[in-house]
């Protein structure tokens, strides 16, 4: 495919690191084998070309952008069904990335603006998500089978400029109520801000602060978490803080849950699996609601907030 416009696949396994630490090394590597295994032969299945496998994941080409997603859709599909045994216990799930463009393929390696995007797209992808570039999108067309949800311009390490993203959402049994998501992202309006951007996090005696340039910033468990929250009722991957089209966005990815609590509100935001705008100061509670006095807890506040909003600004 040298020179060839072509859609390019990554997909891996997402917490790889914490199965080595939760089944050993010789367990884990026969789990992460077996499902990268699986996945490369289901893309060859369903019309790719398998490049290469990168220990917990594969990169793959496909000549055809509907087939591509088709494919990918079939193998979310597939996945859900065989995770519902758990492997060891446990469900690995996956992720996936997707771009579309001219790729060089030299000795056997492939090379491309497409590559380097699809792969960081996989990177930012939450688990059972799928993300893929407007390139991808508008080359698709119609189909019945997918619906492709408008995550809006998001900042992709190495290019100049913001990219405009979007997630397909495979899961068929879920209406469209379920993509609060990226749903309300596409009907914020006009969202400005006089000044650059900041948001600080408070808890226990610590206090963390980042500026919109250095998120995604991910809250949980585990230790590779940027805000590591020591308590065993906080998922290891609770939540992740994007910044989506000039605000910053939280994201929960939780096993139970995040509440939202805006100062002057008396009314929390339950987050299941969806999203809403952070701004001004506020409270989250991690798995269990506010109600309940020992409830995990972070204060957040952002800087920089003379926002003007929209209509239709909010949490959906």
């Amino acid at each position: 495919m040298t020179g060839a416009q072509t859609t390019v696949v990554f997909a891996d396994i997402v917490g790889s690191t914490s199965l080595y630490e939760t089944l050993g090394n010789e367990r884990a590597a026969l789990m992460v084998t077996e499902v990268v295994q699986w996945m490369a032969s289901r893309i060859e299945a369903e019309g790719g070309r398998v490049v290469k496998t990168l220990g917990d994941g594969v990169m793959a080409l496909f000549s055809d952008s509907t087939v591509a997603v088709s494919g990918m859709l079939n193998l979310m599909r597939e996945h859900r069904e065989r995770i519902a045994e758990p492997i060891h216990s446990i469900n690995p799930d996956v992720r996936m990335g997707l771009d579309c463009g001219e790729v060089l393929d030299v000795g056997g390696d492939c090379y491309g603006d497409a590559v380097n995007t699809a792969a960081r797209l996989c990177d930012r992808a939450a688990a059972g998500e799928i993300w893929a570039t407007e390139a991808v999108v508008n080359v698709t067309g119609d189909m019945p089978s997918a619906r492709f949800v408008r995550l809006g311009h998001l900042k992709v390490r190495g290019k100049a400029e913001p990219l405009l993203m979007y997630q397909i959402e495979w899961r068929q049994d879920e209406g469209v109520e379920m993509l609060t998501q990226q749903g309300g992202l596409t009907e914020f309006g006009t969202i400005t801000a006089t000044s650059p951007l900041e948001i600080q996090f408070s808890w226990g005696r610590a206090h963390m602060q980042f500026r919109s340039s250095e998120v995604p910033v991910n809250v949980g468990r585990s230790s590779e978490a940027h805000l590591y929250i020591d308590d065993q009722r906080v998922s290891r991957l609770h939540a992740r803080i994007d910044w989506i089209e000039g605000t910053f966005v939280l994201t929960d990815l939780s096993t139970f849950g995040t509440w939202v609590r805006f100062d002057g509100s008396d009314t929390p935001i339950q987050l299941r699996r969806d999203s809403c705008i952070l701004h001004g100061n506020g409270e989250l509670a991690l798995s269990l609601p506010f109600s309940t006095e020992d409830a995990p807890r972070i204060a957040f506040h952002v800087t920089g907030t003379n926002l003007r909003f929209g209509e239709g600004v909010g949490p959906r």
